[in-house]
């Protein structure tokens, strides 16, 4: 009898996609935070500014998140929602393992203080 094992290939745009969706679900997250990648990534992706950066590492997928953060928000405990949120999601969805979720608080969104007063 043959084995009917399948494989599954995630591009990494959409594991960037999820993860950003991931992010953004999470209260004290603005929004993502488009930075600047290295030379070479922006050369391989045709995009020299990303918020959300996916690496597949032998069968590991390791996901750096660039956020932008609320002005009244608690950015560490934030970031430790995100980084679990991303982590969740992505392996439910894929079920490859994620080693790495590294979040960089890139920005402050002081937008909600300044249209209350």
């Amino acid at each position: 009898m043959e084995n009917n094992k399948t494989e599954l290939s995630v591009n990494t745009q959409v594991l960037e996609k999820m993860a950003e969706i991931a992010a953004k679900e999470i209260e004290g997250v603005s929004g993502i935070c488009k930075k600047a990648v290295d030379i070479k990534g922006a050369v391989k992706t045709k995009s020299a500014f990303k918020g959300v950066v996916a690496e597949n590492v032998n069968g590991a997928i390791k996901i750096t998140v660039y956020i932008t953060v609320k002005s009244d928000a608690k950015v560490r405990e934030v970031a430790e929602a995100v980084q679990k949120n991303v982590k969740d999601k992505i392996q439910t969805m894929t079920g490859t393992a994620v080693t790495t979720v590294k979040v960089v608080a890139a920005d402050i969104d002081f937008e909600e203080t300044a249209s209350e007063e």
